[in-house]
């Protein structure tokens, strides 16, 4: 059986944008690469050669990779669940108790995630603890680094 990948069409919408970009200008500017590359004669000591073989072979491995993730993606759809639980797709702000700052993050799929931007991946600790949590529940957050608890203040 196929994994599915679990994303807000928004998600899905950026993974098909990446896809395109890699399929029409990466693989040409890479393809340039190699053409140049060969020119300058021995392949056996050519680093830029190498290098573009080494970027072509990322680049193929990523466009499989996000073709599979397109091919499986499952859309959340948050309009039917309920607005008080914390599910994939809503954006939870919580505080660590007893005296901590808010902190704010959008849980998605896995192949979403960028916590840079606050969207975290539902296979994460954080994630895996406030999935199913409702507004005002005291939750224990189990991370590497030990575990907090945090007292969900809202869910949008």
């Amino acid at each position: 059986m196929e994994k599915v990948y679990p994303m807000t069409l928004e998600g899905k919408l950026k993974l098909e944008e990446e896809l395109e970009m890699l399929k029409t200008v990466k693989r040409k500017e890479i393809v340039e690469r190699i053409k140049i590359a060969r020119s300058f004669g021995d392949l056996s000591e050519n680093s830029e050669y190498e290098s573009a073989k080494d970027e072509q072979a990322f680049v193929e491995g990523r466009i499989t990779t996000l073709e599979n993730m397109i091919r499986f993606a499952q859309i959340i759809d948050n309009n039917s669940a309920d607005k008080d639980t914390v599910s994939l797709g809503r954006t939870v702000t919580f505080v660590e108790l007893p005296d901590g700052e808010e902190e704010e993050y959008t849980i998605v799929g896995s192949a979403e995630a960028d916590p840079f931007e606050g969207k975290i991946s539902n296979d994460s600790p954080i994630a895996k603890a406030l999935l199913g949590c409702k507004l005002n529940d005291t939750v224990t957050i189990e991370t590497p680094g030990g575990s907090m608890n945090v007292k969900i203040k809202k869910i949008s």
